[in-house]
């Protein structure tokens, strides 16, 4: 299993990112996929998931309303948009297997994006 994050950034605080999240080693069709970020000195947190066709969508309540988690199975990716982005989403995002798993649950990270909200 590999999965290597990219796409993220400085942005001022209302501006927008998108986040792709590229898998490899294993059939990607056949897994829900998640994003998760970790602040600084904060625990690592799931930001939301997607099912296997990427027609149900999960967020936590901290982002809902204002990013979206989508797929594309052709090319083994999933991607985050980031909208309406706050100096509290500062952290670095990652991806993993599975829906809404907890962190401690997730059995192979890539290395994460950073993504830095300042003005």
């Amino acid at each position: 299993v590999q999965l290597v994050e990219s796409g993220g950034g400085l942005v001022q605080p209302g501006g927008s990112l998108r986040l792709s999240c590229a898998a490899s080693g294993f059939t990607f069709s056949s897994y829900a996929m998640s994003w998760y970020r970790q602040a600084p000195e904060k625990a690592r947190e799931r930001v939301a998931s997607i099912n296997i066709h990427g027609t149900n969508t999960d967020y936590s309540d901290s982002v809902k309303g204002r990013f979206a988690i989508s797929r594309d199975n052709a090319k083994n990716t999933v991607y985050l948009r980031m909208n309406s982005l706050k100096p509290e989403d500062t952290a670095v995002y990652y991806c993993g297997q599975g829906w809404a798993l907890p962190p401690a649950l997730i059995g192979t990270w890539g290395q994460g994006t950073q993504v830095t909200v300042s003005s």
